[in-house]
This record gives C-alpha cells, sequence and structure tokens, in this order.
C-alpha cells in the first residue's frame, strides 16, 4: 500500500459554453481551492497543470501558464497531456512530488474551451496520425465509437436502448441540484427517444456534450496537513492509476482500427478498462466491495454501464441489473455519478478527470449539498473511485477515503 496525501481544498468554474479563454477557469478553480483549503497561493510549492490541445500555444503549458496568471512566485511547474486522462496524470505528477519529499504543497489544474460539436483530431493532412486516420479513412468518429462497445452490450449481454436511457435519466436527475452542472433538467425516457439518432443505438441524448469548464485540487503532504488543520485531514488521496493496456488488447479503443490478434497467445485474463480499477485497488489495498461512491467516464450512457463491470461493482453482464435495482442511483447502495457525471457536465477535458476527484471529496466530506450519497448508517461513504480513459491509452482512477 502507497503513502497517502491529503486532499486539502477543491474547486470548480462551473461547466457550460462561456466562450472565454480556459485560463479564467483554470485560476477561477485554482482560487476556489486554495480558498477551500484554506492557504495561500504563496504557500504552493508546485503547480500541475492539465493541457488543453485547443486553445493555442498557451494550452500546451498549462502548469506554467496558470502559474503566472496567480502570479509568479518562482515554483517548479510541470504540465500533462493524456487526453481525457490529462487531469490524472497532472495529480499523480503532484503526488509524486509530495511523496518525494520535494514539496509540502501542490496546486493541481485543469481548464478548457472546447469547440461547438464532437471533438475530433486538428486539421491538416497527418496520415501517421491513427487520429486522424480514422476520422478521415475510417469516418469513425467519436460517436461511431461509443456505438460500438453500445452494440457490444446488445450482442453480448441483452441491453436495451431503455437501460442506456435509463442511465441518462438517473444522471440527470443527479445533476439537478449541483450548481457546476451545465445541464440541470429532468429527462424522461420519452425525451430520450425523441432526440435524434446519431450512431445507432445511440441518439443524441445518450451522448455527452462539449463544455467549458474547470477544476482544481490541493494535495499536501500527511504532515503539513496535520499542522495546518490542528488533526488529520478528512480526505486522502489512496490510489492513482495510470497504466497503459497490455498485449493483446483485445477490445477496440479508440482511436485503434482493430484489436491485437490473440491467435497465437491466449487473451487477457483481463481487459485494459479492469485493469484501470484494479491497479487503484491493489495500489490502495482495498476492493471494490468498499466502494461506497463512483464517479465514472459516461461518454455515453452505455459506456456507463461498462465501468459498472470494468470497476468490479458486478459481473459481466450484470450492470444492467445493478442499474435497474437503483443500486447505482442516490439512496442506493453505491450511487454512480451523483454529481450528475458528463451526462450534465459535458466534456472539458483536462479538467474533467480533476472534476471528478472534486465531487468525491464533497461525498466523502459531507459537503455535497443537495446529491449527497449515504451509506446504510446515514453517513457519507468512506471510500470513493473515480474512473476515466484517455485517447491512445491512457488509464486513469482515482480513489480517495477518509
Amino acid at each position: 500500500m502507497m503513502e497517502q496525501v491529503a486532499v486539502l481544498g477543491v474547486g470548480m468554474h462551473p461547466w457550460g459554453k462561456w466562450g472565454r479563454n480556459f485560463v479564467e477557469y483554470g485560476v477561477a478553480a485554482a482560487r476556489d481551492a486554495l480558498n477551500d483549503a484554506g492557504i495561500d497561493w504563496n504557500d504552493v510549492g508546485f503547480v500541475a497543470g492539465a493541457d488543453t490541445m485547443r486553445n493555442g500555444y498557451p494550452g500546451y503549458v498549462a502548469g506554467a501558464t496558470f502559474a503566472q496568471a496567480l502570479g509568479w512566485t518562482g515554483i517548479p511547474v510541470t504540465s500533462a497531456y493524456g487526453a481525457c486522462a490529462s487531469g490524472a496524470m497532472a495529480l499523480e505528477a503532484a503526488r509524486q512530488r509530495i511523496l518525494s519529499g520535494m514539496c509540502d504543497v501542490a496546486l493541481v489544474v485543469g481548464a478548457d474551451t472546447t469547440p461547438k460539436g464532437f471533438l475530433k483530431p486538428n486539421s491538416g493532412e497527418r496520415k501517421d496520425d491513427p487520429d486522424w486516420l480514422r476520422f478521415h479513412v475510417l469516418g469513425a468518429s467519436n460517436p461511431t465509437y461509443f456505438a460500438m462497445y453500445a452494440r457490444r452490450r446488445m450482442d453480448l449481454y441483452g441491453a436495451t436502448q431503455d437501460d442506456f436511457a435509463a442511465v441518462k435519466i438517473k444522471n440527470a436527475r443527479h445533476g439537478l441540484n449541483n450548481p457546476n452542472a451545465r445541464y440541470r433538467k429532468e429527462v424522461t425516457a420519452a425525451d430520450v427517444e425523441k432526440s435524434p439518432l446519431v450512431a445507432s443505438p445511440l441518439r443524441l441524448l445518450d451522448i455527452c456534450a462539449t463544455s467549458d469548464g474547470g477544476a482544481a485540487i490541493v494535495l499536501t503532504s500527511m504532515d503539513y496537513a496535520r499542522k495546518h488543520l490542528r488533526g488529520d485531514p478528512s480526505v486522502r488521496v489512496a490510489a492513482i492509476s495510470t497504466v497503459t493496456p497490455t498485449f493483446p488488447n483485445t477490445i477496440i479503443e479508440m482511436p485503434e482500427f482493430a484489436t491485437d490478434s490473440a491467435a497465437g497467445i491466449p487473451a487477457p485474463d483481463r481487459t485494459f478498462k479492469q485493469a484501470i480499477g484494479d491497479a487503484a485497488y491493489e495500489q490502495a489495498g482495498i476492493g471494490p466491495e468498499d466502494v461506497g461512491v463512483a464517479e465514472v467516464y459516461d461518454l455515453s450512457t452505455a459506456l456507463e454501464l461498462d465501468w459498472y463491470e470494468d470497476l468490479g461493482f458486478c459481473g459481466p453482464g450484470e450492470a444492467e441489473k445493478l442499474l435497474r435495482d437503483d443500486v447505482t442511483t442516490l439512496g442506493g447502495r453505491l450511487p454512480v455519478n451523483p454529481s450528475g457525471g458528463l451526462a450534465c457536465f459535458g466534456e472539458a477535458v483536462p479538467a474533467q478527470a480533476i472534476a471528478q476527484v472534486c465531487e468525491i471529496a464533497w461525498q466523502l466530506q459531507g459537503r455535497a449539498e443537495g446529491r449527497q450519497a449515504l451509506d446504510d448508517a446515514g453517513e457519507p461513504p468512506k471510500v470513493g473511485i473515480t474512473a476515466n480513459q484517455g485517447l491512445f491509452g491512457h488509464g486513469s482512477s482515482v480513489l480517495l477515503t477518509r
């Protein structure tokens, strides 16, 4: 089991389609997190920025960009890019900096300003870029991949479009009272059914939007937290998983065109997405049975169901029953996406893995007003996990405990 670090403060800029510079969202979230921690910017010893790739040069050096906007203090910075897993990579950089003894206080920031419509590769002829090729040669946009995963669930496990709609209905209800969510409106099965078909079987309301937004976290060493708080910190980072796939990778992941062949060697014991959660559990020394709340990456409604199984909440093909039994709904044994998830937030790529951790921290601290998960004793959960996946094989999972 790895040594832990403390989550001393979290902050967020509300998600939406604001159309402003991403730095503004990141700085607002950072100041929010510093205020939450009760720490002055001058006490921060390291900044880890999660990169955005759609805002020109500053977005590629997010750590220094945020440090400059907050005011140069001469501290070290880093910038991390792992697509949707960027936030987890930035968190891991900050955690390692603290655990190595090189600093006591680290600020992690991610923010984005996204284009209209679905995400796609940058323009230009880049025939050696697999992400460019999948759009221009195969015409396989992100929703196409989401639809392939949905069809897989339908073929293997008998999932239905009603099951997918039920995920949207649940998450929309969860997000109603979340002040940081972009979409705060009840959704019915009829609403999902009426929305345009994007990539069969998925309709527009099955797929998350793109959004602007920002999130930030203040991590500290345990010793610093105890001195600062004059007691034990309430929330700790017990594990961060940033694994990559192993060979053979027998399920097609974006932006790949085909699976690795398993003709010559056996298929692996676990898939890439299963390995993401397993690594977090192993690092923390706890299991899925200990988890009381989760934030998972619902790029589509069907993908949320996959995560139930990949994180070990149930066996293969049992996710739909978990959903139908309201286990994953607020009030159930293991609420999933109590924030409303990407269904209510949309994608703000470098911020979303950090935002997931913010939500879990609020949940464990009992501060998720209007959407609080509670255990059988009526107390906030003791363990929460996030799950995310970045393009080109970036795993992402963070496990918090209190």
